[in-house]
């Protein structure tokens, strides 16, 4: 039996994370590599990708894709088996996450005036275009011996958005932003396909799980994060690197037999 720590290795492993430009998407690369693994970085923004990639160094690489397209992403996988003939773990990281605290005028935000075109895109960027990724990346691995999924998910795909966050003095109900609807919906499927494909390809070695941080620390106001903190039993957010352990345990041979799930680290919020 291997030892329990040696579990928890990603050495000489290739790991797929879309959105790998982003707050998480970089994180997720440090755990990847400090696990001794590889990332392959997709990103619709290049030059983000490859900030990340040259900041964590070793084989660390970036690609311009649009997870959206099926046959992009196709292409994308060709080059990277072509690079290093084997890939082991897919994270879909990639989501649109707009900023509602942080934005004057975020009315179009409001279930009410939200756009047929914003849903679409919201939705086929988180959700489809992780579908698209899985079915992609995923049946390759379950060609070829297996691999992990990872969906990068939220505490807002167990709970719903407290828009009491989002309040700014001086408007009217009707003017007030919100966290739009299609985040709830992408993160909360997101759960959904995480269950779907554990069972679909149990049985040729590949599994899928879902982790849903609670809200990061990201130089928000301080009125912002005293009203976040009010609803979190821990008193506080998240720092940016305390999801990477569970990334690297997600993603490895520690969390073998496990799949399906989805593992929330929320400070306790969604308890309540």
């Amino acid at each position: 039996m291997a030892n329990a720590l040696h579990n928890f290795s990603l050495d000489g492993k290739v790991c797929i994370i879309t959105g790998g430009g982003g707050l998480l998407g970089a994180r997720n690369a440090e755990a990847v590599t400090e696990a001794g693994g590889i990332p392959v970085l997709w990103d619709i923004n290049l030059a983000a990708a490859e900030a990340v990639a040259k900041s964590v160094g070793g084989k660390a690489s970036a690609r311009c894709v649009d997870i959206t397209d099926k046959a992009v992403i196709g292409e994308a996988l060709d080059d990277l088996l072509a690079t290093h003939a084997r890939v082991d773990i897919l994270i879909n990281n990639a989501a649109n996450d707009p900023k509602v605290e942080a934005d004057a005028d975020l009315t179009w935000s409001r279930f009410e005036n939200l756009s047929l075109e914003t849903w679409a895109f919201d939705l086929s960027v988180g959700l489809t275009g992780a579908f698209l990724c899985a079915q992609v990346v995923g049946a390759h691995m379950a060609e070829t011996g297996g691999g992990a999924i990872l969906n990068i998910a939220s505490d807002l795909s167990v709970i719903a958005p407290d828009q009491r966050l989002y309040r700014q003095p001086g408007l009217t109900d009707d003017r007030q932003p919100v966290k739009p609807v299609t985040y709830s919906v992408v993160k909360h499927g997101l759960i959904g396909l995480t269950k779907y494909l554990a069972t679909y390809w149990a049985d040729r070695g590949v599994r899928c799980n879902a982790i849903s941080p609670g809200g990061i620390f990201n130089g928000q106001s301080d009125e912002f994060v005293g009203r976040l903190t009010d609803l979190i039993p821990m008193g506080r957010m998240a720092d940016k690197d305390e999801y990477k352990s569970a990334v690297v345990f997600l993603c490895s041979d520690a969390s073998a037999y496990m799949t399906g799930q989805n593992l929330i680290m929320d400070g306790g919020r969604s308890v309540l």
